[in-house]
């Protein structure tokens, strides 16, 4: 388990979403890169240094540091969509290769290199902007039904990460709330949402969606 590179966004028009930009156009970048929890939502901050969000009302803070994706995944994307798909087109900072990302459980942790420590918060949710930029119709519902949505992760303790660092789980909460179990049951699954609290580290915000959108509540 390692990752193949790390992604930082460069600021693109974003006429999807009627903002003025997006961060969603993230490139590999060489050497180190700086990795500190970027604090609450609403400025724009997001965990890696060189990076931010647009949409400060859907993104950035602390729950959504960083974004990780797995390469396995791309690559049954690139199958399916019939194009190459690089390192970081999905929006995400981190690709990893050989580690279960929909499979990672709320609140597992990850030791990426020597320092930093980060834990699984929630799916990503797609949007606008994400079928707007891979110039696909329909693309949000397709991805939606397949169920690899990537995992946002907060940043426990700061460090340096750089492509090519190990990536060892050294925390495994003892529920099985995974990011697919809780994407599944925040989209097209709702009958799924009453398993979702047992999870204290899923992000309060989506806490209290749950609670509101849970049958019979």
């Amino acid at each position: 388990m390692k990752l193949l590179s790390v992604n930082v966004g460069r600021p693109r028009p974003n006429p999807w979403k009627g903002l003025g930009a997006t961060g969603i156009d993230k490139r590999p970048v060489d050497g180190p890169v700086a990795v500190a929890d970027p604090g609450p939502k609403g400025t724009g901050a997001v965990g890696l240094a060189g990076d931010r969000a647009y949409d400060v009302k859907n993104h950035g803070g602390a729950d959504q540091a960083v974004y990780a994706y797995a390469r396995e995944d791309l690559d049954g994307w690139e199958a399916e969509l019939g194009r190459v798909l690089s390192n970081g087109v999905f929006g995400e900072n981190l690709t990893t290769v050989g580690l279960d990302v929909n499979g990672a459980r709320i609140g597992e942790r990850w030791r990426i290199g020597p320092d930093a420590v980060l834990e699984v918060s929630c799916p990503r949710i797609p949007c606008s902007t994400f079928q707007g930029w891979l110039e696909r119709e329909g693309w949000v519902t397709r991805f939606t039904e397949a169920a690899v949505p990537g995992a946002y992760l907060r940043v426990i303790a700061p460090g340096a990460i750089r492509a090519g660092d190990p990536v060892e789980i050294v925390h495994r909460p003892d529920h099985d709330v995974t990011v697919e179990v809780v994407f599944r049951a925040m989209t097209l699954e709702p009958a799924l949402l009453p398993l979702l609290l047992v999870a204290d580290a899923l992000p309060e915000q989506d806490r209290a969606r749950v609670r509101r959108r849970m049958p019979n509540s």
